[in-house]
């Protein structure tokens, strides 16, 4: 719930931080709860920019004090070579946290090793999170 969301993205520090990859892809519906989770997750990782969906700019870059978060929405992106194009690829291998909405449009391009987080909204309205690492 939304109680709940800055202890959960607080968890989900601790679990970036032991992962080897640091590229974490979110699968959810329109509307389940992709971007206010990042907005969580980026204040737990020390953005103080305003952090918003990158629809039309595609991915947002937040300076944080241990680098750069790179935020993703690839919503709007029609082909696999769309998202290739504007460097997908060398954000995802810089080292730097991404944070990728609606990866299922460029799948072919995540790391082997990304963190997978599935988000399903339950039919009492809370969210229910599956991390895969």
């Amino acid at each position: 719930s939304l109680q709940e969301i800055d202890r959960v993205a607080a968890d989900f520090v601790k679990i970036l931080a032991e992962s080897p990859s640091k590229v974490v892809a979110f699968y959810a519906e329109m509307g389940a709860g992709k971007t206010t989770f990042i907005k969580a997750l980026c204040a737990q990782l020390g953005v103080d920019a305003e952090v918003n969906s990158p629809t039309f700019a595609i991915v947002n870059d937040y300076p944080s004090p241990n680098g750069s978060v790179f935020h993703f929405d690839y919503y709007r992106i029609k082909s696999l070579s769309e998202a290739y194009d504007i460097g997908s690829e060398d954000y995802f291998y810089s080292g730097c946290i991404c944070l990728i909405e609606w990866p299922e449009k460029m799948e072919a391009l995540l790391p082997e090793d990304a963190i997978v987080v599935r988000i399903s909204v339950l039919d009492d309205g809370r969210r229910e999170m599956l991390v895969e690492n």
